[in-house]
């Protein structure tokens, strides 16, 4: 399908970074929803006289419905217009987020969420593919710059701000603030945002398309047995559980089936085939491992120290955010360098500064202070905008205007499916390395150590010195050396989770070089633009 001409001339009416920050309203508002509902779960379970266990589908049903719509809303965007399509995510988002904050039992509460996936899910490609074709090639490493914050930052504050509002007030209001924000974000979309002329001849073209409800079925159901499977196999014990098994397979198949349906389908959901794109399929593949690393490390630290340093989820969200400050800093600092320096050697050095920052958190330990792990975490995050921005930007070279929508959902929905893979192995890495550690430091935990027996004889003097008996000091001095080699064990093993992130990051470095770089023109040529 050629691209019209006029698509090539074509500018917003209103100021693009008006339009910008208009659409990364939402974004913002979603992401930090995600995150804030983390720390609210054993608030909603004794609320909703829930188990812990039974909670967590509070954030399994908005997982698994939200990546479910990632893969296909570039399709939808196609068919409906995307303007709408946005506005649509917009309202569907808020509406639940009123359900959700109403609920007065947890059936009533999941099904809240599975709808406000639904939403939120679409949120996040729609204005990834907004930005690309209302700033110039040259302008969009910085309009990406906006966009990042809200995909970054979001998680950074999301805990604190979560921890506060619940101590403060109560879980209904992590759902409550969404809705004036909402409402502004529907207000200002409706006004700033528009269609380009080459979506609204696809949008045409599509009407006389039969919709493809095999690759819908089987894309839906596929993502949606796989996202199950990430967020519940650490949990139930992967494997040896018959439905995650069970639910393992049938993802498996139906991908495949999907992966061969769709790439000779005339009207794909999904354009597979766009994967070809050298730059496009490498940017993916970043993507993904870029989740990993984002979401991985995000879960990572902060279950570090509640766990094993005794830190209140507000206190270990403190941790994270001057991260997130830092990292709008850099963010408009990579967005201004992108257009200056090779955007290649800008992602390597980006991967190359992440790797160290990440292997630095080997270092922490059961002393560790709140102010070293502030310091540390920023150090791990501020070079992640120097991969994000370049990569965002090379996502579209050579890709015609008119793909741009299946462009912005495919990348979104790697680094997603990156976030919650990278969740689900790093946890069970760090389960299972514990257990090795367990065993190897148990081999030094016998009377005939003489470190041991030193630890027990200063613990036994510290119990009987506050007026214990010989014999209970003995006793808890004991459990006690049991669970230290416990804390250990455990301690070890997220050593060794960072550093394989560290190691698969050092790997990436040389990555970005397979991409081609724009053309030093901002407009492509209509032979170029012609698909």
């Amino acid at each position: 399908m050629a691209a019209h001409p006029q698509s090539l001339d074509w500018k917003p009416s209103h100021n693009p970074w008006a339009v910008a920050l208009t659409v990364t309203l939402a974004t913002f508002m979603e992401v930090l929803d995600t995150s804030i509902a983390n720390v609210a779960l054993p608030h909603i379970a004794g609320s909703l006289g829930a188990s812990q266990e039974e909670a967590t589908w509070v954030l399994t049903s908005y997982l698994v419905s939200s990546a479910v719509i990632l893969p296909i809303s570039g399709w939808l965007s196609n068919r409906i217009g995307r303007k709408r399509f946005y506005m649509s995510c917009v309202v569907l988002f808020t509406v639940c987020s009123l359900l959700c904050g109403i609920a007065p039992t947890l059936p009533f509460l999941i099904m809240a969420r599975i709808l406000q996936g639904l939403g939120g899910g679409g949120l996040a490609p729609s204005e990834q593919a907004i930005l690309a074709d209302t700033f110039p090639i040259a302008k969009r490493g910085q309009a990406f710059a906006v966009y990042g914050m809200a995909v970054v930052f979001a998680p950074a504050i999301g805990p604190t701000l979560g921890g506060w509002i619940t101590d403060n007030f109560n879980w209904h209001w992590i759902f409550f603030i969404n809705l004036p924000v909402g409402l502004l974000s529907l207000y200002l979309s409706n006004r700033m945002v528009e269609d380009p002329p080459h979506l609204k001849l696809r949008k045409e073209a599509a009407k006389g398309m039969k919709i493809d409800f095999m690759g819908l079925g089987l894309v839906a159901l596929g993502v949606g047995f796989l996202e199950f499977t990430l967020d519940k196999g650490q949990e139930k014990d992967w494997f040896s559980d018959p439905m995650i098994k069970t639910c393992f397979i049938l993802a498996i198949i139906l991908l495949i089936w999907f992966v061969f349906w769709e790439w000779y389908h005339p009207d794909p959901i999904v354009d597979l085939r766009l994967l070809k794109n050298r730059n496009f399929g490498t940017a993916v593949f970043l993507q993904l491992i870029l989740g990993m690393v984002l979401f991985g490390s995000t879960v990572l630290i902060p279950q570090y120290l509640q766990t094993l340093l005794g830190y209140t989820a507000e206190r270990a969200g403190m941790v994270l955010s001057p991260a997130g400050f830092m990292l709008m800093v850099m963010m408009m600092v990579a967005g201004r360098t992108v257009g200056k320096i090779d955007p290649r050697a800008m992602a390597a050095m980006g991967y190359f500064a992440t790797a160290v920052g990440v292997y630095n958190l080997t270092r922490l330990d059961l002393n560790t202070s709140f102010a070293t792990a502030t310091e540390w975490r920023v150090l791990q995050m501020m070079a992640i905008p120097f991969i994000f921005i370049p990569i965002s930007t090379l996502n579209y070279v050579g890709v015609p205007p008119e793909k741009s929508n299946q462009i912005s959902s495919l990348s979104n929905f790697a680094r997603n499916i990156g976030g919650s893979a990278g969740t689900a192995l790093l946890t069970t890495f760090i389960a299972r390395t514990a257990q090795v550690h367990q065993s190897v430091l148990a081999e030094h935990v016998i009377p005939g150590s003489v470190p041991y027996q030193g630890y027990i004889g200063r613990v036994e003097d510290i119990l009987k010195n506050g007026g214990m008996s010989a014999a209970q000091a003995s006793s808890l001095a004991i459990g006690n050396a049991y669970q230290e080699m416990l804390r250990q064990a455990s301690m070890l093993s997220y050593q060794n989770a960072f550093v394989v992130l560290s190691a698969l990051l050092f790997l990436l470095v040389p990555l970005p070089f397979l991409m081609k770089l724009p053309k030093k023109r901002e407009k492509p040529s209509p032979e170029a633009a012609a698909h």
